[in-house]
């Protein structure tokens, strides 16, 4: 592999500074502002031109500052960083009876065009056929030589036309100059609404620090890493977390396992009046609703936050998607590396020989899923304590223009260690997977239960 080229950044005084990405919790008087540190382990190990450690280090970070909030109990959990560079890469380290799932397709991956480069994302079988039928490709070698005589921005807008996923390859700087870019920078990282709760069903704190959010229903319209890693968190400190999925677009095998620790799964086709009904019911019984589908997609069924906040007031609403919810590309598909393609971060990432290339880990997938775990904890005791609740958004490309805005630290780059994999039985097979990066009272935590067979639960709350 050729070596990286890196550009001169910017760096930090103090090596161990982490990004203030509590600032919006503050503003929404979701936390007092007042900084203390729930992490330890090495600072920087990755290296290179972005400060990925600090994002990941701070939206988990997140997370533990929110339920030592609840539980008001400082300093009774906190982050491992080893543990955080093991879970931003946990798909990687995944095995089902020793075998790992493969977690990128084949035509998921850069191609050259005639004057640039382009990014595709084929992972899912839908997506697959939608860049088949948009290119009329029969191999992955076919496609790399139709696409060498088209121009990027072309054939990023077939490909899209058709329902499948590409961008071209853009600079920073060509982003930034783009309404799509100047619009996903706009705006705080954490977008919080805040209202009134009514006097119906309210969730009753458990005041078990070790189950701090037992008896907190979450219904979970989210796929891919982003919202599962999310509801994945709220199960771990107990949660009641029913993950619903349409059973004619189902999730990637190693998708699913990997984030779906300690939660029950349920198929439904909403399209299906009785299935909607049945969907229905579990909302007026929901604390918390989890939206990750792109904008739009399921206003149909009465699944976006204003429908929502309407008929159920009292709902927590946590909501995330690829572009932001304003500008041109609002209402496209999108996933982690995409946005990084499209933002400026591959090409920053790029070889000696200009060819783009990645973060080390899906990092903005794993940020936005953490950050939104501690938005919800955040709401939920708010509205214990408060008498108030709330919705919130995340983007990936909000994050993605975070992480291109952080200094870089200047802490030395340090080996991690090599990853202390648990296993678990589960109707899949024996699990080797990466715990959790929490501590409790110094003891490293577990997830709760294996992921349930896909779809195998009913639609009920316990």
């Amino acid at each position: 592999m050729a070596p990286k080229r890196f550009p001169a950044h910017q760096f930090t005084e103090d090596s161990r500074q982490l990004p203030r990405l509590d600032t919006d919790f503050v503003h929404a008087g979701l936390a007092d502002g007042q900084r203390t540190q729930h992490w330890d382990g090495p600072r920087r190990w990755w290296g290179g031109p972005l400060d990925v450690e600090g994002l990941a280090l701070a939206a988990t970070e997140l997370c533990v500052a929110t339920i030592n909030k609840l539980v008001n109990a400082e300093g009774m959990y906190s982050v491992d960083a080893h543990g955080v560079a093991q879970v931003f890469a946990s798909s990687e380290h995944l095995k089902v009876d020793g075998r790992q799932i493969p977690s990128f397709g084949a035509n998921s991956r850069f191609f050259r065009t005639r004057d640039g480069w382009i990014r595709t994302h084929a992972n899912y079988e839908h997506h697959q056929r939608a860049l088949h039928q948009a290119l009329n490709f029969e191999t992955t070698e076919n496609l790399s030589e139709y696409l060498l005589t088209r121009s990027a921005e072309e054939a990023a807008a077939d490909i899209t036309g058709h329902g499948a996923i590409a961008t071209s390859v853009r600079s920073r700087a060509q982003w930034n100059n783009t309404e799509m870019g100047k619009s996903a920078s706009r705006g705080p990282w954490a977008d919080f609404t805040m209202s009134e709760v009514t006097q119906e069903r309210l969730w009753t704190y458990s005041a078990d620090p070790a189950q701090p959010l037992r008896g907190l229903r979450v219904l979970d319209f989210t796929r891919v890493i982003a919202g599962p890693t999310a509801s994945r968190t709220l199960a771990l400190w107990s949660a009641e977390v029913l993950r619903i999925d349409p059973p004619h677009m189902p999730e990637l095998n190693g998708q699913y396992i990997v984030t779906g620790f300690g939660k029950k799964s349920i198929e439904a086709d909403l399209r299906e009046v009785h299935q909607l009904r049945e969907i229905q019911r579990l909302l007026a019984g929901a604390d918390v609703v989890l939206l990750g589908y792109r904008p739009g997609a399921l206003d149909a069924f009465g699944l976006n936050a204003h429908l929502l906040r309407e008929k159920y007031p009292n709902l927590i609403i946590g909501e995330l998607c690829a572009w932001g919810y304003d500008g041109p590309y609002a209402f496209n598909r999108g996933f982690d590396s995409i946005v990084q393609a499209a933002c400026g971060i591959a090409e920053i990432y790029q070889d000696v020989n200009g060819e783009p290339g990645a973060l080390p880990v899906q990092a903005l997938d794993h940020s936005v899923g953490y950050g939104l775990a501690a938005a919800i904890i955040a709401l939920a005791d708010a509205r214990r304590v408060q008498g108030r609740t709330g919705h919130v958004r995340f983007s990936l490309a909000r994050t993605a223009a975070s992480l291109l805005e952080l200094p870089v630290t200047t802490a030395p780059v340090e080996r991690l260690q090599k990853p202390v994999l648990r296993t678990m039985g589960s109707t899949f097979g024996t699990l080797s997977y990466v715990p959790p990066p929490f501590r409790a009272s110094g003891m490293a935590m577990d997830y709760l239960a294996p992921p349930p067979p896909y779809g195998a639960n009913a639609p009920v709350w316990s």
